[in-house]
């Protein structure tokens, strides 16, 4: 007989945990939150102190019901929900439900699963402590953070639907993330690329090999040449003075093992390294958290938690990890103690950092058990954390002084004598590569030598914007600055590219129209919102109620108070910019006259400056300098009116976009916009158009409605099934991974990156 339930947020944790238990214990899965503030309102009495309105989600109900059924056959509950803020807040909320009623007699535990492991799960038993008000500090942290993100989004966001378009939002910390996009957009925008030049000599001493310099300084200082020029001036001295090492300085260099990962350093690793968006990491981390089955040890979580800020390393996986290295790699790479890593300041520390659950799980021997995506996420954790653990790296440095008259010159190569750790795993970099290769052998020669010029190698460079954001470098930035934390990066990544509020273009961040334009109405009326040390003290003062030291009704009405005034003054002072005619250099392809950007129902497009006369718009973009290009297709893909022969424009409208005459209202021609694909029903011999819902959703249905009424959410794509041979799929997003799926026979392929360009993120 079952003696006790224990309830976890997933279905895939819960069948993992199910068999490392036994049949003393029924595993149930929340599917994760049950209760939330209601999505319809603002759901929090600000009058009353801020008391919120919890909900039964839509569509919960009947789980709650079967974990009430469950919990009334046992009296002890386990709440075994993640280790964060927020399996904390689905704790509370499941135990407030149980609680009712005949609820109030059973035990409530809390059990903390850091690994899903025989041992891990053992430990959480153990180490499970009565459900009281103990905890309740961590759980207020998250119900402080859902506030505060509710006053704002949901008083905000209104103010924008009136004054820009309906359905956009602003959230608390992903406004600040999109600022910083805007930003950096227009540093590079503003950016004046100033003209350099630099000099290579290739010399030649008493031994061989000939050996490179680069020219760094003029009489001891810096030196910056900044035309054709003034290099050629300094060439011809050089060419009359002759070169002299002036000096040799040879010496080991050292070179430390980094720490395992925390989770915003797997976030920018994994995107730098294999191209994984932040949604995606967390979303294969969870997987492997969760647990795969093993031949020989049936259910077994590969991973420790992947939320953590934490370096920290138990002291179990410090002894079998040197007891790998050891065996594996040989004595000379165990450094003689375990490495110790140092923690940020103002981190939780509530668990240890991302790490394979046993170090003899290696990314070989579980590979034919996991899915490709799995697999290179498991091998960048496995080898990050066994490479901590491994001896440093040693290089042989040599140094080159030259000198040329008042000319300076230096040259550099670092040999590496032994690898340690970068035998295994060396972290990459945000321009996307790996750290840079050594530098070319330097002969062995002695200071004090002449040395033979064999060529002088002048080059003009021009100084490079900063570059724009990737989902590594975003992710570090906000990680910096303190804004948002490890748990939340991935969600605000997706909701800004969601919010078509930012895109990005071969991995690169680039904000839209409407990204720039919120920023900028923010600022003005939201300073406070919008700056970043705000939002980080904010995150601070909430670390402040999960330790105890702030109360998190106090925390809301500091934050509230300053806030309410500025929503008052931004519902009339706030620019309204349905209003505004942007003019342009565009000229309308109809009537001539220039075209300007105005605002509708669905977002920013170009418009005569005649209407309502000449009544064309078209949709546009901005190239990379910010000039407005208009978005029209072209002349063979659209062809002319049958109508009349004039050209024919691609023209969006309150039903999705369609194909009419450019001599509109002149010429009434009008047809709907395909997509390219053909209807996958049998006998049809329709096409896929675009359409849009009386709410604004874009869809795809069968030009040939109502006699076909095939419909998809999905984009469809010109692309034969490889099961069932219809001529088209569709293209969606699942747990992170870009598929194409046909909606006849449901067959999916993963998307790979040289297949198409969905995948170009």
């Amino acid at each position: 007989m079952v003696k006790s339930l224990v309830i976890v947020e997933s279905p895939a944790k819960a069948r993992t945990l199910g068999k490392h238990l036994g049949k003393d214990f029924h595993v149930v899965a929340s599917v994760g939150h049950v209760k939330d503030l209601p999505r319809k309102k603002i759901g929090v009495e600000v009058e009353e102190n801020f008391e919120p309105e919890y909900v039964v989600i839509p569509g919960k109900k009947r789980v709650l019901q079967e974990i009430k059924k469950q919990a009334k056959l046992v009296d002890e509950i386990y709440l075994a929900s993640d280790p964060d803020r927020e399996g904390e807040a689905i704790a509370f909320h499941i135990v407030n439900e149980l609680r009712k009623g005949e609820g109030k007699k059973k035990k409530f535990f809390r059990m903390l699963i850091h690994e899903i492991t025989k041992r891990g799960v053992t430990s959480a038993i153990e180490k499970s402590v009565e459900f009281d008000e103990t905890r309740k500090h961590i759980f207020d942290a998250q119900q402080a953070r859902r506030i505060l993100d509710r006053l704002v989004g949901y008083q905000i966001s209104p103010i924008l639907w009136k004054k820009v378009q309906a359905g956009l939002s602003a959230g608390r910390v992903q406004s600040v993330a999109v600022r910083f996009v805007v930003e950096r957009e227009r540093e590079v925008r503003a950016f004046v690329p100033e003209e350099y030049w630099t000099l290579s000599v290739q010399l030649e001493g008493s031994k061989e090999p000939v050996f490179a310099v680069k020219l760094v300084k003029k009489d001891g200082k810096k030196l910056r040449v900044t035309s054709e020029a003034d290099m050629d001036a300094i060439t011809t001295q050089l060419q009359d003075g002759s070169f002299k090492l002036n000096d040799v300085i040879r010496k080991q260099r050292l070179r430390n093992p980094i720490p395992p990962f925390i989770t915003s350093k797997l976030q920018q690793e994994a995107a730098r390294k294999l191209r994984f968006t932040a949604k995606q990491t967390m979303a294969v981390a969870q997987r492997l958290y969760e647990g795969v089955e093993l031949p020989d040890e049936g259910p077994v979580g590969l991973i420790t938690y992947m939320r953590t800020d934490s370096v920290r390393i138990a002291d179990e996986a410090l002894e079998e990890v040197r007891e790998y290295i050891s065996t594996n790699h040989g004595a000379e790479y165990l450094p003689e103690k375990p490495n110790f890593y140092k923690n940020r300041k103002n981190i939780q520390d509530a668990h240890e950092a991302i790490r394979p659950t046993s170090a003899m799980r290696t990314p070989a021997n579980m590979r034919k058990h996991l899915s490709e995506e799995e697999f290179k996420l498991y091998d960048l954790i496995w080898k990050r954390f066994v490479a901590s653990q491994m001896a440093q790296a040693r290089f042989d440095q040599t140094v080159f002084d030259v000198v040329n008259g008042p000319y300076s010159f230096t040259a550099q190569a670092d040999i590496l004598m032994f690898p340690g750790f970068l035998s295994l795993y060396e972290e990459g970099k945000d321009s996307g590569g790996e750290n840079g290769k050594d530098a070319d052998t330097l002969p062995i020669l002695e200071a004090g030598e002449d040395l033979a010029t064999r060529s002088m190698d002048k080059k003009q460079n021009f100084t490079q914007p900063p570059p724009r954001f990737t989902e590594a470098s975003l992710v570090k930035e906000m990680e910096e600055r303190g804004i948002g934390r490890p748990s939340t990066y991935a969600a605000i990544l997706s909701t800004i590219q969601d919010k078509s509020y930012v895109n990005k273009a071969k991995g690169k961040f680039m904000p839209t129209e409407l990204g720039e334009l919120i920023t900028d109405l923010l600022l003005v009326s939201f300073p406070e919102i919008m700056d970043a040390d705000f939002t980080a003290d904010l995150e601070n003062r909430l670390d402040d109620v999960e330790e105890g030291t702030v109360e998190w009704r106090n925390l809301l009405a500091k934050f509230y108070e300053p806030f309410a005034k500025q929503l008052e003054e931004a519902k009339d002072g706030m620019r309204n910019v349905k209003r505004e005619a942007i003019p342009t250099d565009v000229d309308c392809p109809a009537c001539s006259k220039k075209m300007v950007i105005r605002w509708g129902k669905r977002g920013s497009f170009l418009a005569c400056s005649g209407y309502p006369e000449c009544r064309t718009t078209m949709e546009y973009e901005r190239d990379e300098t910010g000039t407005v290009i208009p978005r029209e297709m072209k002349q063979e893909d659209v062809g002319d009116c049958p109508k009349c022969g004039a050209k024919l424009l691609v023209r969006n409208g309150r039903f999705g976009r369609f194909i009419s005459c450019s001599t509109y209202p002149d010429c009434d021609y009008r047809a709907s916009y395909s997509t390219g694909a053909k209807c996958p029903k049998e006998d049809c011999d329709g096409n896929l158009v675009e359409k849009r819902t009386r709410k604004g959703r874009t869809f795809y249905g069968c030009s040939k409605y109502p006699s076909c009424d095939f419909a998809t959410w999905h984009e469809p794509v010109a692309q034969k099934c490889p099961s069932c041979g219809v001529d088209s799929m569709v293209k969606l997003s699942r747990n992170g991974r870009q598929i194409l799926q046909c909606e006849i026979c449901k067959y999916t392929q993963e998307v790979m990156e040289n297949e198409t360009e969905i995948l170009d993120d």
